[in-house]
């Protein structure tokens, strides 16, 4: 028999960024059994074929581990960055002159190139420019199509190529690059299952990547701009999942606006059914040291408690000198939150009003019979993973087991809160139904002899967007006798 993984203690997902760190087989196992549900491919370091052995090591956890693997590919998406300087790099003094041009001749303390002719474009009068991560800061005073005129006010030292923010105006620049429809059709023969899209400032930026992905791998748009945030409902809307980028917000917004924001991101994405992954820095001092600050276990905390489907890890696991502890340590405080009893009515802060449908009324109603008969999980059967999402929109109290003959979509459902996904064959009657879900509870350990389960399935079974029965059943413990192993 197949060796069988059991769920995870706790429903938080954790997502974790492979990168030299974490880049061989072995410790791409040992970030799973130290508590990865996830894994994330960051397409802004290194080129394609370097991605391949990383997805192939993913993959081949399927078989070790007997479970579904899931890999998000993240964009790099647009960088706005200025030329070069005479000297390699000038200093900017507080209320000193500073002009942006389109001039390609190596800069001064007086000017430098700015290669992005859409800036000219958008730019308004007292807009702020942030360079290298917001360490200095330019207000614009005057502007033409091929110069932009600031005043210093925070001053420093600026080199060849820094970063450019530009925070208080929408560019006129799609979200994909040449680079990126490049590393998209990449990642999509490799048959990655999530995409995620850097640069979204709004509902339109998604359009192509859509139109580009045809279905084949859920979108996921991170929300790491000011003008995304003003439009948030309409992007999650649109998208399949949403990011909390919260180190470029950090950059283009207050950082003490960031929290407030995060809780404003992960709320309307929970009311509106869509996986919210927190990220940036959660761990962030445990590159190099064994043990994180209590401010940074405070800080994971509160994206759990808040109800957040995952969490990640960035440089922490990809580029640390502790990447297995790293994750290890974002386990175990996900694991002591949702022991805390206060827990279950913190992650409920989202007051959710289900869509009059079938399906949602019966989602809602598996976690309130979950509660009254004690059953000890919720076992949906799914094709498309709609029905997995409407229950773990409902954050119900144990876990959630899907069973789908899919196995694209137990793959994408690696980032949904509470679910435990199985790919097995499909069933074709109501008895077959009730006779798997019982064998897979037990064989997964998601329930024991004795103990009730709530079974959530669409009838006739196979269709699509078809959920529209629940059933209570007690475990025998004699399921598996006689028991013919499933794919």
């Amino acid at each position: 028999m197949t060796q069988v993984t059991p769920p995870r203690s706790r429903k938080v997902r954790v997502l974790a960024t492979l990168g030299p760190a974490s880049s061989t087989p072995e410790m791409v196992e040992k970030l799973f059994k130290a508590g990865a549900d996830a894994f994330r491919i960051n397409m802004s370091h290194g080129d394609q074929e370097s991605k391949v052995p990383l997805i192939r090591a993913i993959r081949a956890l399927e078989k070790t581990m007997g479970r579904p693997t899931t890999i998000l590919a993240d964009l790099q998406g647009p960088k706005l960055r200025v030329g070069r300087f005479e000297d390699g790099k000038v200093a900017l003094k507080k209320g000193a002159v500073f002009v942006l041009d389109r001039d390609p001749a190596p800069g001064d303390e007086h000017r430098v190139q700015l290669p992005h002719r859409e800036i000219f474009q958008a730019i308004e009068t007292d807009a702020r420019l942030l360079l290298d991560d917001g360490k200095m800061v330019l207000r614009v005073t005057e502007h033409d199509e091929d110069r932009i005129v600031t005043e210093v006010e925070v001053g420093g030292t600026l080199s060849n190529a820094k970063g450019l923010n530009v925070p208080d105006v929408v560019l006129p620049m799609a979200a994909l690059t040449d680079k990126d429809r490049s590393d998209l059709a990449f990642a999509l023969e490799q048959g990655v299952d999530w995409v995620a899209l850097s640069f979204v400032q709004r509902p339109e930026d998604l359009a192509e990547a859509r139109k580009l992905i045809q279905g084949r791998a859920a979108l996921l748009a991170k929300i790491e701009k000011p003008s995304a945030v003003a439009r948030i409902e309409e992007i999650v809307e649109l998208c399949d999942g949403v990011m909390v980028a919260r180190g470029d917000l950090g950059v283009e917004l207050p950082p003490q606006s960031v929290p407030p924001l995060q809780k404003r991101i992960v709320e309307t994405a929970r009311r509106l059914g869509r996986p919210v992954i927190v990220a940036t820095q959660m761990l962030e001092s445990m590159i190099q040291s064994p043990t994180p600050t209590r401010a940074e276990v405070s800080d994971v905390a509160t994206a759990v408690y808040d109800g957040a489907d995952a969490i990640m890890l960035s440089a922490e696991s990809a580029a640390g000198d502790w990447p297995v502890e790293s994750v290890a340590m974002m386990n175990s405080i996900a694991e002591a939150v949702e022991r805390d009893p206060a827990h279950g009515d913190r992650v409920h802060f989202t007051v959710l009003h289900p869509d009059p449908t079938t399906a949602d009324a019966l989602a809602e109603a598996a976690k309130s019979i979950t509660a009254t008969v004690t059953a000890k999980a919720i076992i949906c059967f799914t094709l498309s993973g709609s029905t997995a999402r409407r229950i773990a929109r409902e954050r119900p109290s144990v876990p959630i087991m899907v069973l789908t003959p899919k196995k694209e979509t137990a793959r994408r459902l690696g980032l949904l809160w509470g679910v435990h996904a199985v790919h097995t064959r499909d069933v074709e009657s109501f008895e077959e139904m009730v006779a798997k879900a019982k064998r897979m509870a037990l064989r997964h350990h998601v329930a024991e002899a004795g103990d009730r389960v709530v079974l959530c399935a669409g009838v006739p079974f196979g269709t699509p967007g078809s959920t529209n029965v629940l059933h209570v059943v007690r475990l025998l413990g004699n399921e598996l006798t006689n028991y013919v192993e499933e794919r």
